[in-house]
């Protein structure tokens, strides 16, 4: 929201603004319990720039993916550059720390990559820039608050996540504002 209204002068509707302080404010709460154990180190703090830096990237991704799609770029030739870019960029950051660069062959390796690569890579950003097309960038990035739900409820069942009174609150207010959010499109359009 914040990030149309600066690129491409997008007003920002009350409804898009309370749905989205509603999902901040849900999110905050189910993770208030675990701010209790953040130590006030090194590594919280390189932690919480990496965060800021992944959140101001993903928005100016979004911003150019606009773009593309006002261009009328088509989506697999957006994904293509913008797969090829991350991944010199990747190689980049690599090469100048130092790391090696090491394929395992083993099966878990290489099915995780796999997965990675067609599911988590190639099927999520076509499911993204179809829906950011379809809905608009403010809407779809909505999805910033809803992923970490879906990781909760997944890690409850697989990993013994237990929940606590703010998980349900926080759950119910992202919910609500993501009705806002999606209802306000709809009674629009």
């Amino acid at each position: 929201m914040l990030g149309m209204r600066l690129f491409f002068r997008t007003p920002m509707t009350r409804a898009m603004t309370a749905g989205s302080i509603l999902g901040i404010a849900g999110i905050t709460l189910v993770f208030w319990p675990e701010f209790a154990h953040l130590q006030g180190d090194q590594r919280t703090a390189a932690g919480a720039a990496y965060t800021v830096a992944a959140v101001l990237i993903s928005t100016l991704g979004s911003m150019v993916a606009h773009r593309n799609h006002e261009a009328h770029v088509p989506l697999w030739q957006n994904m293509a550059w913008g797969m090829l870019y991350g991944a010199i960029f990747s190689l980049g950051v690599t090469l100048a720390t130092g790391k090696s660069l090491a394929l395992e062959l083993s099966a878990p390796y290489v099915l995780s990559l796999l997965y990675l690569a067609v599911l988590g890579s190639i099927v999520a950003f076509a499911g993204y820039l179809t829906l950011l097309k379809r809905i608009g960038v403010a809407r779809s990035g909505y999805i910033g608050v809803m992923v970490p739900i879906v990781a909760l409820v997944i890690s409850a069942a697989f990993e013994g996540f237990r929940w606590h009174a703010l998980t349900g609150v926080g759950i119910a207010i992202s919910v609500a504002g993501n009705v806002i959010v999606l209802r306000r499109r709809s009674a629009a359009g």
